[in-house]
Formats: structure tokens, sequence, C-alpha cells
């Protein structure tokens, strides 16, 4: 992986040249690499928005691969030259918990983005941007409705891996509400 020092911008990378892949049983040991990187995510496992309680991480790690066990779509990893280098968390907006007050768990067919994983080297690259673009295919591709996401302001001292809001609006999300303090609630139809 390229480096990143404080002199020189981040490498932009061609979406091109990043292939995406759905977490799926016969894909969930590359997922666990992923993880358990040096700097990758491994304290929750993606499960903050999945689960409420306070597990461990090993106890989070075994949730996750029970859900992708049971063929609960979770996300998809973005591979650049043979390694992973991202996560995006999408997936049908039922599998997680509750993620908005004004939430209407009536409606059917709305897929949720809570999450991306980027390694400190590669950010400001475009691969979130990236794997945003692919989250948003892979979710319409499945049978979404409405891609609902909760992307925060770039100032914003926490929910940082959510995304930024003006990532979402630049590709037609329209905001319809708030979650809490820092989060944006934002929809894509298509």
């Amino acid at each position: 992986m390229p480096s990143n020092s404080n002199d020189s911008p981040p490498e932009k990378r061609d979406p091109a040249s990043i292939r995406f892949i759905e977490v799926t049983q016969e894909t969930r040991g590359r997922f666990e690499t992923l993880f358990e990187q040096p700097g990758a995510p491994k304290y929750c496992w993606c499960m903050a928005w999945r689960h409420s309680g306070r597990e461990q991480s090993d106890e989070k790690k075994r949730m996750m691969m029970a859900l992708i066990g049971a063929g609960t779509p979770v996300g998809i990893l973005a591979e650049l030259d043979g390694r992973l280098v991202g996560w995006c968390s999408v997936a049908p907006r039922e599998t997680y918990r509750r993620l908005s007050k004004q939430q209407d768990d009536t409606e059917a067919g709305i897929w949720s983005i809570v999450c991306f994983y980027v390694p400190r080297t590669l950010r400001g690259g475009g691969l979130a941007s990236a794997l945003l673009d692919a989250a948003i295919d892979h979710a319409f591709a499945r049978g979404a409705r409405i891609v609902e996401a909760y992307p925060v302001d770039e100032a914003a001292p926490s929910y940082r891996f959510m995304g930024f809001r003006d990532m979402f609006l630049a590709r037609g999300f329209q905001e319809t509400g708030t979650a809490g303090a820092r989060r944006h609630v934002m929809r894509l139809d298509r």
C-alpha cells in the first residue's frame, strides 16, 4: 500500500482498478482478513448498528460471522492490486437496530449504508467514494427500492465512519431528517 506523508496528498485511485466483493459465506474469510489487519475496526466487527449490547470484540466477531453464515447481507469489500483495502456496511435496513427516531419500520425495500472503513494510508484518495458508488449499485441490484444513509458533516467530531454528507449529496441523495445531533438521514431512489 502506498504511504501517505504530511508532505504529499494521498494517491487518487482509478475506480476501475478497484474490485468490489460481496461478503458471503464463501468470502467471509476475506472479510475476517481485512478486519484483523492492524488499524482495522476489529474492536466492533461492524456490529455497532446491528446489536446494542456491549460484548467483547471476540463475541462481536462471532455474532458477525453467524450473520454471514446465515446468509444475511452485511456489506462489500474493496480489493486493490490483490489486497483488501476497504469495507462498506450496506444491507437491508431491517438487519440493523433502529437507525433514527423517524424510522418507519413498515417501509419495505430500504437498504442502509452505515459504515465505511478505509485504512488511514489510503484516506483522501477516493476509495470511500468508490465504495459508496459500489454500495449503491449493490443495494439496487439486490432489490433495494431506496438506499438510506446517515452521514455527518466533515467537521463532526464523531460518527465520521458513516461517511460525509457532501459525498452523498454529490450522488443525488436527499436529506429527509436527522438522527441525533450529528447524523443526517439521507435517501436515494432510482
